[in-house]
């Protein structure tokens, strides 16, 4: 047992920590105005391989793993959750093309995926339903070699960037069950509403995307008729590796900005550090970090596991993917509320980064599965 990281790991680990601080950093406040992400940011990660690094090289990746993925995404959450954010969707919706796409979709779609020119997304959340594949509303029907969707998606991210988006239907020739297809985004059908106000997360606009009489090839596929749910399942689970990483850089973002509060703000001449009050704080910032960290780290070794034994057991995986997001999820929301409390009223002006960190922590415990949801289901997994 060794909690020690490579070297080439953290090497990844500081190259992505000095693209943040450089060019995520001084554009976190525009970022949050503006509700966007600049080019220059996802051009500049593409450039570093992050886009696809946990995939193989033979599709276009960097063929580094998940753990990877995870050290990346902490420190660039850390400066930006929104940027997190439009990276973790990436990495779901291509997840869920190369676990289960044919050879043909992933040629097709990776060494663009892989490079940054497209981003994919992942489409199954409706007005009427946010898991239950009975209320699923969107159908899908067929005319000779093209299947035709119609309906209304909610809250989906990377909506309006360039990409694949994989859409989850009711098919009637899977027995009214789930199937899954890949629809290219702004393909003819293909619309959006004005993206919804969000208390945070702002720079990673949700839309609802409305999809009227989309025609795509039968061959657009995703697995086997009938087989979504257990893509959506799957996919989720390899979607909360980055939201418990975004989570993670949340952590990491509240106790550094706690630390330098702490050091710079005077009290009669002397840092308020000096406050056994604002000590306890701070130890209980640090371990709040060390605790998520590894837990997330482990998420993405587990991962790495899963995939290279192509195991069938991805009940496991999905339980223990549920843990850690719960886990990071709220306790990056303690975390925020701590280092405010270091920050005092002063942490309720935009002039410190614990604002907009707070008002982005608050969102991680409601996406990708409430944090309640996640623990019954990891409760159920040992409870059998």
């Amino acid at each position: 047992m060794d909690f020690n990281l490579t070297e080439e790991q953290q090497l990844i680990q500081e190259s992505a920590r000095e693209f943040a601080t450089k060019m995520i950093a001084p554009l976190a406040h525009q970022i949050d105005v503006e509700d966007k992400v600049p080019g220059e940011i996802l051009d500049g990660m593409a450039e570093l391989g992050f886009m696809g690094i946990p995939f193989e090289e033979k599709y276009g990746g960097s063929g580094l793993g998940y753990e990877y993925y995870v050290l990346v995404q902490e420190q660039i959450s850390r400066f930006s959750s929104a940027v997190g954010t439009v990276f973790t969707v990436h990495m779901l919706g291509a997840d869920a093309i190369v676990i289960f796409g044919t050879e043909e979709q992933k040629d097709k779609y990776f060494p663009r995926i892989c490079n940054g020119e497209l981003h994919p997304s992942f489409a199954f959340t409706e007005p009427e339903t946010g898991s239950d594949p009975k209320q699923l509303a969107t159908t899908v029907t067929y005319d000779g070699d093209f299947a035709v969707i119609n309906g209304t998606k909610r809250f989906i991210s990377a909506a309006a960037y360039e990409g694949p988006m994989v859409v989850f239907c009711k098919d009637p020739e899977a027995g009214g069950g789930v199937s899954a297809y890949i629809v290219d985004k702004f393909c003819p059908g293909y619309s959006l509403s004005p993206p919804w106000e969000k208390i945070g997360g702002h720079g990673s606009p949700v839309y609802d995307v409305y999809l009227r009489d989309v025609r795509v090839p039968v061959s657009n596929l995703l697995g086997q008729r009938g087989q979504g749910f257990d893509i959506l399942l799957l996919g989720i689970a390899f979607g909360k590796i980055g939201t418990s990483a975004i989570a993670l850089g949340g952590i990491l973002a509240a106790y550094e900005e706690a630390l330098k509060y702490a050091k710079e703000k005077l009290h009669r001449g002397k840092p308020i550090a000096k406050f056994q009050a604002i000590q306890l704080k701070i130890g209980h910032l640090a371990a709040k970090y060390h605790s998520t960290r590894w837990m997330c780290y482990r998420l993405g070794v587990l991962a790495n596991d899963i995939l290279s034994k192509r195991s069938s057991n991805w009940g496991k995986f999905e339980a223990e993917a549920a843990l850690v997001k719960g886990y990071a999820s709220d306790t990056a929301v303690e975390a925020a509320r701590l280092s405010m409390d270091v920050h005092a009223s002063y942490g309720l002006t935009k002039d410190f980064p614990i604002e907009r960190i707070y008002r982005d922590v608050i969102i991680c415990p409601q996406i990708e599965g409430v944090s309640d949801m996640q623990r019954i289901i990891f409760a159920n997994s040992v409870l059998g």
